[in-house]
């Protein structure tokens, strides 16, 4: 590590631009990575933050919610097996609704839970879900930036069903669009409507049941209740519409950067090596062993590397407080670490062709080059 310092020391402006380069691709790395998490996030944080380990669907609904059409027995049999309060119904409508006082319609997606479940949301402002009145909702926060506030009257479009807004809540979306809770009763009194007016399925039918227990007490509810599939939190968020295929997209462009990153490092070291082919041959024939050359050249990648990768990483999380409130971005600490240290791998991959170049070096041929 010592020749490694004392080169960097010598030749301040060379190293200065690699560490430039590798700072620029670890930020992208980095900043694409926190925007498919805000976008994975903002499609399904409803029920990602749900206090549920599984979901029970009507069989052959493809793990979509809103393909799922339950009788009540079957709520009441998942809640026989599993306990009472450990199955809570969940029936979900995606729709269209107007502000008061505007006529810009909004989508969002209507989820109905029982008030004293473990599905019901927690209230950022305004009242909380359980003590709603009839005729009140609890909208997500980012309704607010369309002009919503609370005791505004929001107007679903299909039916002319009104409701006002009795407090919000922070980071409750569904594929996309802000999510309004409501409880069963006014679901109920929603839904009526709206199969009169369209002909849409059973009122007393529930979209899904979510499930809190182990694997054992799954399996129980799988063989006892008919017609049914019983799936993880990971598979419902996976089944979103859109989930699978955007996340699909932007893990293919944060792998295409890994690799690109591991052959831009490979290539700018390896040329590095050849210059300095010379020196190399005069260390080894002066002793110098191939070991603590080859060291000398990974403790080189390895500082550049880290040094790199920190500055981007302060750099990103300066960006993401700058970014506004709109653009999807999440990047916990848990994602950069793993991120980094997929990074660091590649770059010490790439400098895996360098190494195997200092050790093919010979003393006498690099001293013949010297010479000539």
């Amino acid at each position: 590590m010592y020749l490694a310092l004392r080169e960097m020391r010598f030749a301040k402006t060379r190293y200065a631009l690699i560490m430039t380069m590798l700072l620029l691709v670890s930020f992208l790395v980095l900043f694409v990575t926190g925007l498919a998490r805000g976008l994975a996030y903002a499609n399904a944080s409803s029920v990602e933050n749900m206090q549920a380990d599984y979901f029970m669907l009507q069989k052959g609904s493809d793990s979509r919610f809103s393909r799922s059409d339950l009788s009540e027995n079957a709520l009441q049999e998942a809640q026989q097996i599993v306990g009472q309060d450990k199955a809570a119904s969940l029936n979900l409508q995606m729709t269209n609704v107007t502000a008061e006082g505007s006529d810009q319609k909004l989508d969002v997606t209507m989820f109905s839970v029982d008030k004293g479940s473990f599905l019901a949301p927690e209230k950022i402002s305004g009242q909380a879900f359980a003590d709603l009145k009839s005729g009140s909702v609890l909208v997500d926060q980012k309704l607010e930036d369309s002009g919503v506030k609370l005791g505004s009257q929001l107007r679903d479009t299909m039916t002319g069903t009104t409701w006002t807004v009795g407090g919000f809540v922070n980071n409750e979306s569904y594929s996309h669009t802000p999510v309004i809770f409501m409880s069963p009763d006014g679901w109920k009194e929603w839904r009526q409507q709206f199969i009169t007016s369209k002909n849409a399925g059973t009122l007393n039918h529930v979209n899904v049941v979510a499930i809190q227990g182990d694997k054992a007490l799954v399996d129980q509810v799988k063989s006892k209740v008919q017609s049914v599939d019983v799936i993880t939190k990971k598979a419902a968020i996976s089944a979103i519409p859109g989930y699978k295929e955007e996340q699909g997209s932007l893990l293919m462009m944060i792998s295409f950067l890994f690799v690109i990153s591991g052959f831009v490092l490979a290539v700018f070291f390896y040329i590095i090596t050849i210059q300095k082919t010379s020196q190399f041959g005069m260390l080894k024939a002066i002793g110098t062993p191939t070991k603590y050359l080859a060291g000398s050249v990974i403790g080189q990648v390895m500082f550049l590397t880290l040094s790199s990768l920190l500055l981007g990483i302060l750099a990103v999380k300066g960006v993401g407080m700058l970014l506004p409130a709109s653009m999807p971005f999440q990047l916990s600490g848990t994602t950069m670490f793993y991120t980094g240290a997929l990074f660091v791998a590649m770059a010490l991959l790439g400098s895996i062709i360098s190494v195997l170049k200092v050790a093919k070096t010979d003393a006498l041929d690099a001293i013949g080059r010297v010479a000539a």
